[in-house]
C-alpha cells in the first residue's frame, strides 16, 4: 500500500511539473510573421515568426521554445488548413527590456494562386497586462496572423519588415512614441491601421480580446503639455504610434497592422502585437530634432546631421534603423550613421552618410528611423529609468535626368515626322523603359528636385516609349500637323524591386527619373490664328469688337485675302460674313485688324473665325481657316450676401487658364472711368469666378473701396490674359477685355432651394384592392416642400418642374404664385397617366431671381399583377380563363410562358391580360393537372427602359 502510494505521489509530481511547464512555458510579449517569395516558377516562400519572450523570472521560457507551429490556409476557402512546425533559428537574442527576440523560419510551396492567411498562437502571454482580458492574461494565448496575395503577377514579392523591436519603454506623464520602422523592398505602399489583439479561434482564424486603448486605462490623465484628456493614435502613413501621455504604470498590449499596396490594390497585410512597458521616471525625456525630407537624384552623396538633446543633462545614446542599411534588403552601396562621441551628457549628434545609386531608385520613399536613448548620467540610478524619442527621415531616390534631346524634322513615308536622339541613359536597369512625352508649343514645366516624371497638366502627353538602352524615337504618329511648334520630353521609368521583368503584361511602377530638358521644334507659323477678340464698347446698338490675328508665313507682295466671319453666342454655328480684306502680305500694312460695329454687346457674346486665301494658278484657293475665337462674357454669378459674384468665361484657341486676370469696377466719383480693384491667377476650367466685397485689392491705380450695397449698382468689366504658349506668336500675352456689366447685391442674391417630397404609394397595401385603379385614366401627385428659415424669405413664386423620365430636362409644370402671403408649398399635379415621373421645385424672390432646383424626387407606380392558383377551363363561361385579379395597373408589356409539370413549355402569349385558355398554341387542349408559370412583366416606371420584374408560380387546371 505504501508503494502504490508513493508511485501514485511521483506519478502525480511529473504531471503536475508537465502541466506547471505548459502553462508557464512561454510568456510571450509581441510578435509578427513576415514572408519573402524565393522562386518564380513556383509559389514558394521562406516564413518567419518573430516572436520576444518575457524573462522577468529568467531565460527558460524563450529557451524551451524550440519550434514553432504556423497554421496556412486559403482565406476564401473553408478547406482544411495547414500546420507547420518551424525550427528556431539560433541564437536568442537578448534585445533589453527583459525581453529576447527568438526567430523561426520554413519553407513553403502554397498549393496555387489566391489569399492565405498564416497564423501563429502560443500558450500564454505573460502576466498582468492591464488593457486586455480576460484576466489573468497569463491565461490567454498569444496569436499573430499575416495574410499574403500569392500571385505571379507580384514577382519575387516580399513583406516588409518591421525593423524596430516591439518592447519599449514608457514613463508616467511623458509624451511616448513608437515606429516599427516598417521596410517594403519591393518599393511597395505601406499604410497602418489600428487592431485588436487577439488569441486563436478556429482552423487558423482570430478572435478579439477584451480591449482598451491604452489611454482609457485608470482615471482620465492629460497630456505631457497638460491638455484634457491624454490621447493615443496611429499615424496611417507614417506608422508613429503617440501615447500623450501614460498615467498608470504596468504592461500594455496593443496590435497594428501593415498594410502592402501596389498600383492601389492591396496584396498582403502584417499584424504585428506588441507591447508597452510604462514605469515611473524622475527623468525626463530626451528630445530628437525632426529631419525634413529629402529628395535626391540618384547619384547624389547625402550628409545628414542628426542631433538630440537632454534637458536634464543626462548621457545620450543615438542610434539608427532602416533597411539602407542592410544589403539584404537594399542594394550596396549601403548607408552609414556614425555617432562621434556617444554617451556624451545632454547632447549627442551623428551623420548619417548614404551615396545613392541607379539601384536606389524607386517610387516610395526611404524611411529612416532615428531614436536617443537616455541613461543616468551619475549617481544611484535605481529610480532611473531608460526614454526615448524618435523621428523619421523619409527620402526619395529619382532616377538622374536625361540629358542632351534634340529634336529634328525628317522625312517618312506616313508624312510629317520628328526624330528625337538622347544620351545614352546612365542607369541601364534591366526592365527599365524610356518614355516619351509630346506638347504642342514649347511648354515649361515645374523644375523642383521633389518632382519627378511629367507633372499632370502640364500639357505634355505620353506618345511612345522605347527600352532603356536605347537613344533615338521616331514621332511619326497621325494628327502631327504642318505648321505647329511642338516640344518633348523624356522620363525613365524603373521596374519595381525584385520584379520579374520577364512575366506576361509586366509593367514598370518602381519610380521615374526627373523629366530631361525641353527639346523644342520651334515650326515657322505659315498660317494665321486669331490672337484678340477684345470689347472695345458695351452698348445694345453700338457695340463694338476688336479682332486681330497673326500675319501668314509667306512672300510679301503675293496676292491673298483674309475673310473674317462671325456668330452670335460664344458657341455659336451660324457664321457670316462680316469682311474681305484683300491683301499683299506686306507687314507695313495694317491688315490684320478689324474692328466689328454695331453689334448688342450687352445682351450676346460673339464668335468669329478667319478664312484665308491666296493666289494659286492666277485664282485666290483657300488654304486654311483658323479655330474660331469668342469674346470674353461677364456674368452675374450666384448669391453671396453683402457680395457681389462675378462669372467669365472665354472660348479660346490659346490658353486662359493659370494667368493672372483683372478685375476693373466703375469708379461712382467719376462715371465711366474704371479702377483695378483685384488681379487673380485663374485655376481649374471655366467659367473663372470673383467674389467683390467691395475692397481695392490693387493700390497701384488708386484705392477705391466701397460698402456693397442691395439698393446700389455697380459696374465691373474683367481683362483676360492668355497665351498661346508658342515663341512665333507675338504677342505672348493675349489682353482681351469683356462687355460690361452692372448689377447690384440683390441681382446676385438667388433664393435657397427647397426641400421636396411627394406622398408615397404603400404598394403593400394597395396589392391587397388591385381593383382600386381599374378603369381609372387619370392620376394625381401631391408634392409639398420646405423652405429653409434661415435663408431670405422674400419670394414671389415657387416654380414646379416634371420630367416623365427619370434623366429627361424637367419642364415647367406649374406655379405657384401669391396670393396668399406666405406661399403655399402644396401643389397637385393633376391629368397624370400613371404616377411615375421625376420633379423639382424651384423658389424665385423679389427680383425675378430663381433658386437653384431643389432636391429631385421620382416617384414608381406599384408594380400590380396578381396572378390566380386555378382555372377551370370547361366551357361554363366561369373561370375559364387564366388571367390577371382585376385589371393588371401600369403594364407596358408582358411576356408569359407555361410549363407542364416535366418542364416543357406548352404555351406562350405576349397578351398583357394572357387570357390562357387551358390550351397549346397550337389549339390543344392539355390535360387537367398542374402548371407552372414564368411571366416577364414591365412595369410602366420613371426610369426609361425599367428591368422586367419575373413572376413565377403554378396554377392548376380543372376540368
Amino acid at each position: 500500500m505504501r508503494f502504490f502510494l508513493r508511485y501514485w505521489q511521483i506519478s502525480f509530481c511529473f504531471l503536475l511539473f508537465i502541466i506547471t511547464s505548459k502553462v508557464q512555458a512561454t510568456h510571450i510579449r509581441a510578435g509578427e510573421i513576415t514572408a519573402r517569395r524565393l522562386s518564380l516558377t513556383s509559389p514558394t516562400y521562406e516564413i518567419k515568426l518573430t516572436a520576444y519572450f518575457d524573462i522577468v523570472n529568467g531565460t527558460t521560457a524563450a529557451e524551451r521554445q524550440d519550434f514553432a507551429e504556423f497554421t496556412i490556409g486559403n482565406v476564401n476557402s473553408t478547406g482544411a488548413s495547414v500546420v507547420l512546425r518551424a525550427p528556431r533559428i539560433l541564437p536568442i537574442v537578448n534585445i533589453g527590456n527583459n525581453s529576447t527576440r527568438n526567430v523561426y523560419i520554413i519553407q513553403y510551396t502554397f498549393p496555387g494562386t489566391g489569399q492565405y492567411r498564416i497564423s501563429f498562437e502560443e500558450d500564454n502571454r505573460n502576466n498582468n497586462v492591464l488593457n486586455i482580458g480576460p484576466k489573468p492574461t497569463q491565461n490567454l494565448n498569444f496569436y499573430v496572423s499575416t495574410t499574403l496575395n500569392i500571385n505571379s503577377n507580384l514577382g519575387l514579392n516580399q513583406t516588409p519588415v518591421l525593423l524596430n523591436a516591439p518592447i519599449d519603454l514608457a514613463a508616467v506623464g511623458q509624451r511616448y512614441i513608437h515606429n516599427p520602422g516598417a521596410f517594403d523592398a519591393d518599393g511597395d505602399s505601406l499604410s497602418y491601421k489600428m487592431f485588436i489583439p487577439q488569441r486563436s479561434g478556429v482552423n487558423g482564424s482570430g478572435i478579439n480580446l477584451e480591449y482598451d486603448d491604452p489611454n482609457l486605462i485608470g482615471a482620465p490623465g492629460n497630456t505631457e503639455t497638460g491638455a484634457t484628456p491624454a490621447t493615443f493614435s496611429l499615424n496611417s502613413v507614417t506608422g508613429d504610434i503617440i501615447w500623450d501621455a501614460p498615467m498608470q504604470t504596468g504592461y500594455y498590449n496593443i496590435a497594428f497592422v501593415v498594410e502592402e499596396w501596389r498600383d492601389g490594390f492591396l496584396i498582403g497585410r502584417i499584424v504585428r502585437d506588441m507591447q508597452i512597458i510604462v514605469e515611473d521616471a524622475r527623468n525626463d525625456r530626451p528630445v530628437i530634432n525632426p529631419l525634413d525630407d529629402i529628395c535626391v537624384e540618384a547619384g547624389t552623396r547625402i550628409s545628414q546631421p542628426v542631433t538630440a538633446t537632454d534637458k536634464n543633462g543626462d548621457r545620450l545614446t543615438l542610434t539608427s534603423t532602416g533597411g539602407v542599411y542592410d544589403p539584404t534588403l537594399v542594394k550596396p552601396a549601403n548607408a552609414t550613421f556614425t555617432v562621434p562621441q556617444q554617451g556624451t551628457l545632454g547632447q549627442v549628434a551623428g551623420t548619417f552618410t548614404w551615396q545613392t545609386g541607379c539601384d536606389h531608385v524607386r517610387l516610395e520613399p526611404y524611411s529612416v528611423l532615428f531614436k536617443v536613448e537616455d541613461a543616468a548620467a551619475s549617481g544611484n540610478a535605481a529610480l532611473f529609468r531608460k526614454l526615448v524619442d524618435m523621428t523619421t527621415l523619409n527620402i526619395r531616390v529619382f532616377g538622374p535626368k536625361p540629358t542632351n534631346l534634340t529634336a529634328v524634322a525628317t522625312t517618312d513615308p506616313a508624312g510629317i515626322a520628328y526624330r528625337l536622339n538622347w544620351n545614352t541613359y546612365q542607369c541601364q536597369i534591366p526592365g527599365a523603359r524610356i518614355a516619351i512625352y509630346r506638347s504642342e508649343g514649347c511648354k515649361e514645366i515645374p523644375e523642383d528636385v521633389c518632382i519627378s516624371g511629367i507633372p499632370a497638366g502640364s500639357g505634355y502627353e505620353r506618345i511612345g516609349q522605347v527600352a532603356i538602352n536605347q537613344t533615338t524615337y521616331l514621332d511619326n504618329q497621325t494628327g502631327l500637323k504642318a505648321g505647329v511648334s511642338y516640344s518633348y520630353r523624356i522620363v525613365v521609368e524603373f521596374p519595381r524591386p525584385g520584379a520579374n521583368i520577364n512575366e506576361p503584361g509586366y509593367l514598370v511602377g518602381g519610380g521615374e527619373s526627373i523629366a530631361s530638358e525641353m527639346a523644342c521644334l520651334e515650326v515657322p507659323t505659315i498660317m494665321p490664328v486669331i490672337t484678340h477678340v477684345t470689347v472695345d464698347q458695351t452698348s445694345q446698338t453700338a457695340g463694338e469688337i476688336t479682332v486681330r490675328w497673326t500675319r501668314p508665313m509667306s512672300r510679301a507682295g503675293v496676292p491673298a485675302q483674309y475673310k473674317l466671319m462671325r456668330a452670335t453666342g460664344q458657341t455659336g454655328t451660324n457664321f457670316t460674313t462680316i469682311a474681305t480684306i484683300s491683301t499683299n502680305l506686306d507687314p507695313a500694312v495694317a491688315d490684320t485688324l478689324f474692328v466689328d460695329k454695331l453689334l448688342n454687346t450687352t445682351d450676346n457674346a460673339y464668335r468669329y473665325q478667319l478664312e484665308y486665301s491666296t493666289t494659286q494658278a492666277g485664282s485666290l484657293a483657300i488654304v486654311d481657316v483658323t479655330e474660331p475665337a469668342s469674346s470674353v462674357r461677364l456674368e452675374q454669378g450666384a448669391a453671396i450676401p453683402t457680395s457681389i459674384r462675378l462669372n467669365w468665361s472665354a472660348l479660346v484657341p490659346w490658353n486662359n487658364n493659370g494667368t493672372v486676370h483683372r478685375i476693373y469696377r466703375e469708379d461712382k466719383d467719376n462715371p465711366g472711368t474704371f479702377n483695378r480693384i483685384d488681379d487673380i491667377t485663374t485655376q481649374g476650367g471655366q467659367p473663372f469666378t470673383y467674389i467683390d466685397d467691395g475692397i481695392d485689392k490693387f493700390p497701384a491705380d488708386g484705392t477705391i473701396n466701397v460698402t456693397i450695397s442691395k439698393e446700389t449698382s455697380y459696374c465691373y468689366k474683367v481683362e483676360t490674359l492668355g497665351s498661346y504658349n508658342d515663341r512665333q506668336i507675338k504677342p505672348d500675352n493675349l489682353l482681351n477685355f469683356s462687355q460690361i456689366i452692372c448689377l447690384t447685391a440683390s441681382d446676385t442674391t438667388r433664393p435657397c432651394p427647397p426641400v421636396l417630397v411627394i406622398d408615397p404609394l404603400d404598394c403593400a397595401e394597395l396589392n391587397k384592392t388591385p381593383e382600386i385603379f381599374c378603369n381609372q385614366n387619370s392620376f394625381t401627385n401631391n408634392l409639398s416642400w420646405t423652405y429653409p428659415q434661415e435663408c431670405d424669405q422674400n419670394l414671389n413664386a415657387y416654380r414646379v418642374y416634371y420630367a416623365r423620365y427619370e434623366g429627361d430636362t424637367p419642364a415647367l409644370v406649374g406655379t405657384v404664385t401669391a396670393p396668399p402671403i406666405p406661399l403655399s408649398t402644396l401643389f397637385a399635379h393633376n391629368g397624370l397617366t400613371s404616377f411615375a415621373g421625376c420633379y423639382y421645385v424651384t423658389a424665385v424672390n423679389s427680383f425675378g431671381v430663381e433658386s437653384a432646383p431643389s432636391n429631385i424626387v421620382c416617384k414608381d407606380n406599384c408594380p400590380m399583377y396578381v396572378l390566380p392558383n386555378v382555372f377551370t377551363p370547361n366551357g361554363d363561361n366561369k373561370n375559364d380563363i387564366f388571367k390577371p385579379f382585376d385589371c393588371p395597373a401600369f403594364v407596358q408589356s408582358v411576356e408569359c410562358k407555361i410549363f407542364n409539370r416535366w418542364g416543357t413549355q406548352v404555351y406562350e402569349t405576349k397578351d398583357v391580360n394572357i387570357n390562357w385558355d387551358g390550351k397549346t398554341n397550337a389549339g390543344k387542349e392539355l390535360a387537367a393537372g398542374q402548371y407552372y408559370y414564368e411571366v416577364s412583366v414591365t412595369f410602366e416606371s420613371a426610369t426609361r427602359n425599367p428591368k422586367p420584374t419575373i413572376i413565377k408560380g403554378w396554377v392548376q387546371i380543372v376540368r
